[in-house]
C-alpha cells in the first residue's frame, strides 16, 4: 500500500458507503447492519432496484468469523431476523422481494474500510461520471485517502473521488468458481 493511503488503515472509514445516497438504501443499512453484526455476520452491500419481477431488496453478507464462509442457513436466518424489522420500518415503500446472499468472491466494495481491507487486490470500479477521462477502472487497489480511492492500472495511479463511485467490486483472479 502506498504511504499516503496508509492513514485510513489506522483511522477507519472516511466515507459511509457506495449507494447510500439512495434514502432507502441508507435506511436499510441503519436497520440491518446491527442485526447482522449481533449474529456474527457483516453487511457488505445493499441493493434496491426494479427487476422484471418487481422491486428487489438484496442484502449481501459475510461471516465475521475468520475462515468461515456464509451458508444457506446463515442467509435464511438473517432473512428471518430482518424481515419483520424491514416490514415495520419500510411500510412506506412499495412491495419488494427480500433476498439475502453471500457477498461471494467478487464481493461488492461499499465502505471506505473495504477499500483499505482489500488494498493490493484487483478491483473493478465504475464511476457516475468520467474521472481522468474514463468511467471504468480495473486495477490494484491502493486504499483510501482524503475521500479518494487510489487504483494502480498499468503502472499509473488513478485517484477516484469516493462520491463519484457508482459500483465497485473485487475481481476473482484465482480462477475459483463461485
Amino acid at each position: 500500500m502506498d504511504r499516503h493511503y496508509a492513514d485510513l488503515a489506522m483511522a477507519g472509514s472516511e466515507f459511509t458507503c457506495v449507494g447510500c445516497d439512495d434514502p432507502v438504501v441508507a435506511r436499510v443499512w441503519k436497520l440491518v447492519e446491527p442485526v447482522c453484526e449481533s449474529d456474527g455476520m457483516g453487511l457488505v452491500f445493499v441493493e434496491f432496484h426494479r427487476e422484471s419481477s418487481g422491486r428487489v431488496l438484496r442484502l449481501y453478507i459475510e461471516c465475521l468469523e475468520s475462515g468461515r464462509g456464509v451458508t444457506i442457513e446463515d442467509c435464511a436466518r438473517i432473512s428471518r431476523q430482518v424481515s419483520g424489522l424491514l416490514d415495520l420500518y419500510m411500510e412506506d415503500i412499495e412491495d419488494y422481494t427480500l433476498e439475502v446472499s453471500s457477498a461471494g468472491l467478487e464481493r461488492p466494495l461499499a465502505k471506505g474500510k473495504d477499500f483499505v481491507r482489500f488494498a493490493g487486490k484487483t478491483a473493478r470500479i465504475r464511476t457516475v461520471e468520467p474521472v481522468s477521462g474514463r468511467r471504468n477502472f480495473k486495477g490494484r487497489l491502493l486504499g483510501v485517502s482524503g475521500g479518494n480511492v487510489g487504483v494502480l492500472i498499468d503502472g499509473r495511479e488513478f485517484v477516484i473521488p469516493c462520491v463519484k463511485i457508482a459500483r465497485a467490486k473485487l475481481v476473482n483472479e484465482d480462477g475459483v468458481k463461485q
